[in-house]
């Protein structure tokens, strides 16, 4: 091999190996926020408020699915030891699918979808079945973290209305 093309190939060759580690260590974050929202139903189904806590930041945000919006980790575990002794004590909560979209280096955003049963709602509030998590998490110290937590119910998607007449709504 001449040397021109020995060196385009060393050249090429290294571009290569450098350009993949971002990818893989995309990837490795990936997982690893992954990991954060799957976890949450491992520490969830045991009822470990603790545990669940433990995956957010000490000054998280969360709005949970009835729109109580608790700030910081005592307060989520303070919630959630409550809502386990009675409320979720034999709820069993399933994550479906997580899709991660990384906005910064240090800073994700997940979305989980989630199936529950076995809560025992009060009334007035209606029973979760299945919803969407909106995730943003940080990497502190090596470890993804949640620090804000938006929570929804949702119901199939269906058209919207094309008018009053369509659905019996009101002008």
């Amino acid at each position: 091999m001449n040397r021109p093309f020995r060196s385009l190939a060393l050249t090429t060759a290294m571009i290569m190996a450098t350009s993949s580690i971002p990818a893989a260590a995309q990837s490795q974050d990936e997982a690893a926020v992954r990991s954060v929202a799957l976890r949450q139903a491992d520490s969830w189904n045991r009822h470990d408020a603790g545990a669940y806590a433990a995956l957010f930041t000490e000054d998280c945000d969360v709005v949970n699915v009835v729109g109580w919006w608790w700030k910081g980790r005592a307060e989520v575990e303070r919630k959630l030891t409550a809502a386990f002794s009675f409320v979720f004590r034999d709820s069993r909560l399933t994550i479906t699918d997580v899709q991660v979209r990384f906005l910064a280096p240090q800073i994700a955003l997940a979305h989980a979808r989630w199936s529950m049963v076995g809560a025992k709602t009060p009334a007035g509030i209606p029973e979760p079945r299945e919803g969407i998590q909106t995730l943003v998490l940080t990497r502190q110290a090596g470890q993804w973290l949640i620090a804000g937590f938006q929570n929804t119910h949702s119901v199939p998607e269906r058209p919207f209305p094309m008018g009053p007449n369509a659905t019996g709504a009101k002008p």
